[in-house]
């Protein structure tokens, strides 16, 4: 009977000891510290595919929260740089101001700015998006764990890019090129995504001029 009190203990005190549990949402995986180079050289090298593609494939905007404020709302109110008003019902938000690092521009109205995944949705279908899951692809369109997926940026620099990679497209302010970089590099390692060759030729080239850039994410997938 000792034994097996001693027993008893013995596994109360180990299952005391073991981690909490993860919850199912969290990121797989160990938090990653590398250099822009680093990780940009990592990324999966693929051919890109839009056969299939539809907007609507991406679930967007949801209220996870339930809190009566859409993604795209939540995302506009945390990135103003001073707060705007908004109604109890999340319907309009005013008064704010925005920075918009793209064009390195103060915007004063919503309706100035665009909520946009940094890497577009057509971009992360082509990069391996075609092979996720609905619920996969509805946490990537609405994800605010890491601030670098979702971006509230000027509408018409939004509109300049559409769903063009930094191959195609960089920033009108020449000084956020290293920042964009960084942000695509997260996201697309983040979320396991691919890049094309010219894809990576040129986020090699933006990486030389960014050498001691770092960056840290926790894998989703």
């Amino acid at each position: 009977m000792r034994r097996l009190a001693a027993l008893y203990v013995t596994l109360v005190a180990a299952l005391t000891a073991l981690p909490p549990a993860v919850p199912a949402s969290a990121a797989p995986g160990p938090t990653v510290t590398v250099t822009v180079e680093q990780a940009v050289t990592s990324l999966p090298v693929a051919p890109e595919d839009r056969t299939g593609y539809d907007k609507t494939l991406f679930s967007h905007w949801t209220d996870e929260d339930q809190d009566g404020c859409d993604t795209r709302a939540d995302v506009l109110i945390q990135e103003a740089t001073t707060p705007p008003d908004v109604d109890a019902r999340c319907t309009a938000i005013v008064g704010g101001v925005w920075h918009s690092y793209f064009d390195k521009r103060d915007y004063t109205t919503a309706r100035s700015i665009d909520v946009t995944q940094l890497v577009p949705l057509a971009e992360s279908w082509d990069s391996g998006a075609s092979r996720w899951s609905a619920e996969e692809r509805q946490a990537y369109a609405n994800e605010m764990e890491d601030p670098r997926t979702l971006v509230a940026v000027a509408a018409t620099e939004v509109r300049a890019r559409g769903d063009k990679d930094p191959a195609q497209w960089e920033p009108w302010d020449d000084s956020a090129d290293c920042r964009y970089l960084a942000e695509w590099a997260v996201v697309k390692s983040r979320w396991g995504m691919s890049v094309d060759q010219a894809e990576l030729d040129a986020l090699i080239t933006m990486a030389a001029e960014c050498p001691t850039e770092q960056i840290t994410y926790s894998r989703v997938r």
